[in-house]
This record gives C-alpha cells, structure tokens and sequence, in this order.
C-alpha cells in the first residue's frame, strides 16, 4: 500500500510539472505573438494595430509625450531611432507571470538593424492582460558591455544573475493609466540633482516624476502653460546618504528653434549643509518674457 501511494505521488507530481510545462508554452506562444504583432504594426506604421496591441495605459502614455513634445500625434507614434528587434536567434532565458502581468527575457545578438555587427545583450519585455487579452506594454535594452561576467555566463547557460535580481520580474502592478494631456503650449522637463535622497516632483498636479541619488531631467507632461505654474514636491533619505548633501529641483521650458537655449523658469536649491524640507508646494510665473525667449524673440 505504501510503495502503491508513493507510486501515485510520483505520478502526480509529474503531471503537474507537464501541466505547468504545457502554460508555459501555451504563454510564450501567446505573448511573443503579442510582440510580434506589435512590432509588425511598427514597422508598417499601422496605427490601428498598434492601438490593438498595445496595453491602455501605454496608450495614454505615449500619446501624452508626443503632445507634451509637440509632436504629432499618431505619427509620432512611428518616429523610433531604429525598429523594435524581432525575437528571431533570441534565447528566452526567463519568463514569469503574475497575476496581470507577465514579462519575458531574452538573451542573444540583438539586432535593431542600424549597421554593424550586434553583440550579446538582453532584451526585457513586459505584458498587461486587459479583458481582450494579453498586450505589449514595454521593451528594454539591457547593454552587458559593463558586465561582462555577466555575459559570459548567459551565453554557457548559467542564468543566476537574472533569477536573483527583482528588476527582470513582473511586479504584478497593472499601471494605472494616466490622465490625458492636451498639445502642451511650451516643452519643459523637470531637472533634480539630490546626492543621498529619493525625490518625488509633481508639476501642474499632473507630471509625476520620482528621483533616486540622482542628476536626471524628465519631460513634463502637458509642459508649461502662460501664468502661474505649481511645483510641489517629497524627500526622504536614502541608505548611504549623509543627509546634508546639496540638492537642487529646477523646471526648464524648451524652445522648438535651433539654437535657441532653455529658459529657466523655477528653481528650489540648498546649499551643502543647509536644512532641506521634507515636502512643499511652491509655484512660479511663466511670464512673457520667458515666452518671448523661447519663441525667439
């Protein structure tokens, strides 16, 4: 009876691990069709396939840039550097689920067709499952250059270093999808420097922005408009920070001239030593002089 119940678990235990097989296949099916959907309609630069294959709040997402940047809309949509890379010759070394969200990587020559022999990086791509089904969210390409160990245990199958590191799993957060923006009257981004501490900025109570012991710049969302503007923003500390680091949040707008430079229209800096607040709101006159600078005049 034992050896007969033992036989049953080790039955078991089998067609579970061919069933668990089996969804994965049947989701790496589904998935890289997904991709491979989307990036046909890149390429054509068919808008309507785009559109059904691309999750929401991605949608939103990159209409509200190109508007933000004064571009048009949806052919902005196509204006990439180089096309989105097939999966052909790619090994999937990882892909995992959870819950609405799932994401795939990939490991081999990437090649983004712009010349030159492509070498052995990584590809991430993410998924949201909405009620029609699965849809491409996002893509990332991860250089190895400066990880070259890295590298080389990839290409002998040692896939550890991905396993281990949370940033190559889905974080099962399906995004919210963002208030829409209207064509932004001026082009601006938020720039923070803040040596030791995490920054969260919002502009206008709409563009969202998080810095982490950074000196970064990220565009606004809906840009600037004529007249009073609001900046409000949170700090907090970060593991390996001193707490008296200098720190600076400006708000640049950009004009679509050549040659003309930006104009900064606010600016929240503290000293090296001197006290920072943890939180505020503050807001700021985009005058007519400023418009005048930016229009070239």
């Amino acid at each position: 009876m034992k050896v007969f119940l033992l036989l049953l678990l080790m039955l078991g235990n089998v067609l579970h691990a061919a069933t668990e097989s089996t969804q994965d296949a049947e989701l790496r099916t589904q998935l890289e069709n997904v991709y491979g959907f989307w990036r046909n309609a890149m390429i054509k630069r068919d808008y309507s396939a785009w559109a059904k294959a691309t999750a929401v709040h991605r949608q939103m997402t990159v209409k509200n840039r190109i508007n933000s940047e004064r571009r048009t809309f949806p052919q902005g949509i196509f204006a990439l550097p180089a096309a989105p890379p097939a999966l052909t010759g790619l090994k999937l070394v990882q892909l995992k689920r959870n819950g609405a969200t799932a994401k795939g990587v990939y490991f081999g020559k990437i090649d983004f067709s712009v010349g030159g022999a492509p070498t052995e990086n990584l590809l991430v791509i993410d998924f949201i499952q909405e009620q029609s089904g699965w849809k491409y969210d996002i893509a990332e390409f991860v250089s190895l250059l400066a990880l070259p160990d890295v590298r080389a245990e990839l290409g002998k199958g040692d896939y550890s270093y991905i396993e281990k590191t949370p940033e190559f799993a889905p974080s099962g957060k399906v995004p919210q999808v963002p208030t829409a923006v209207p064509m932004a009257k001026y082009i601006s981004k938020v720039y923070v420097f803040c040596p030791g501490r995490m920054v969260d900025v919002t502009v206008n109570r709409i563009s969202k922005h998080q810095f982490g012991n950074a000196k970064e710049a990220e565009l606004v969302m809906g840009g600037l408009k004529d007249g009073k503007n609001e900046v409000s923003f949170s700090v907090k500390g970060v593991p390996g920070g001193k707490g008296n680091e200098a720190m600076t949040i400006r708000v640049y707008a950009f004009s679509q001239i050549d040659g003309v430079k930006p104009v900064k229209a606010f600016e929240y800096q503290v000293a090296e030593g001197q006290q920072v607040k943890g939180s505020g709101t503050m807001t700021f006159d985009f005058d007519a002089a400023m418009a005048a600078k930016i229009l070239g005049k």
